[in-house]
This record gives C-alpha cells, sequence and structure tokens, in this order.
C-alpha cells in the first residue's frame, strides 16, 4: 500500500483553502469541534466544496466589474461584509455535522489534552530547572 502522503490530494488550493483557513482559525469554537485527524479531512473535504459552490453561486449573482488586473472576483466578493458572513455560516454548517456524525464519535483529538499537556508542563519545568 502507498504511503499516506503519496495518496494524499492537495486540497488547500488559493483562495478557497485560505478562506477556509482563516474562518476556522478566527473561530476557536468551530476548531473544537473538528479536532481529530479524521473529522480535520473531513471538515476540510466538504467544506471546501461547499464555499467553492457558494463562491460560484454568488459570482453568478453579483454584477461585477469587468477584472482589472488588481483584485480577484473572490476578493471583490469578500468585500461585502454579508458574503463573508455567508461563507462562515457554511464552513460553521459543515463543522457542526462532521461534530454531529456518529462515525467520528471515538475518535481522539487530534492533539494532546489539557491534563497531559499539565503533566508535560510540569515534566518540562523540572527538566529545565535541574
Amino acid at each position: 500500500m502507498a504511503d499516506s502522503k503519496d495518496i494524499w490530494i492537495p486540497l488547500v488550493d488559493e483562495p478557497i483553502g485560505a478562506i477556509v483557513e482563516r474562518i476556522q482559525r478566527d473561530d476557536p469554537e468551530l476548531a473544537a469541534l473538528v479536532e481529530s485527524p479524521r473529522r480535520v479531512l473531513a471538515f476540510r473535504t466538504f467544506a471546501y466544496i461547499r464555499v467553492g459552490l457558494v463562491l460560484g453561486q454568488l459570482l453568478f449573482e453579483e454584477d461585477l466589474p469587468p477584472y482589472d488586473g488588481s483584485e480577484t472576483w473572490v476578493d471583490l466578493l469578500l468585500r461585502n461584509p454579508k458574503h463573508a458572513s455567508a461563507l462562515q455560516r457554511e464552513v460553521r454548517a459543515v463543522a457542526n455535522e462532521i461534530a454531529a456524525d456518529p462515525t467520528y464519535a471515538d475518535d481522539e483529538p487530534l492533539g494532546p489534552d489539557d491534563e497531559t499537556r499539565a503533566r508535560f508542563r510540569e515534566f518540562a519545568r523540572k527538566q529545565l530547572g535541574d
């Protein structure tokens, strides 16, 4: 079987990947909903698809000026707070759906839990203090 790095499909194409990443970074509660590796993969996959669909719909609904080289059509759309809010709602909906899916109920978090972090901090204090 191929190494997992060999079969990974790069989903972080600009600008969609950057939009989803920014929304996730700016909303700690959203990030907590999708903190296991499988949840992160599912979240990103579906969030990218749905953000792309929303952007495509907005592109057809909005009357944008001809491209002059200064801003992309995505940048022009996101200047409107209503559109940015629509994308945030869509990404939040994906996170809520992934969090509610029983498929991921037994998944371990992506990083260490608070207790493990506290034990590590104590260990590091002892090691560095000596």
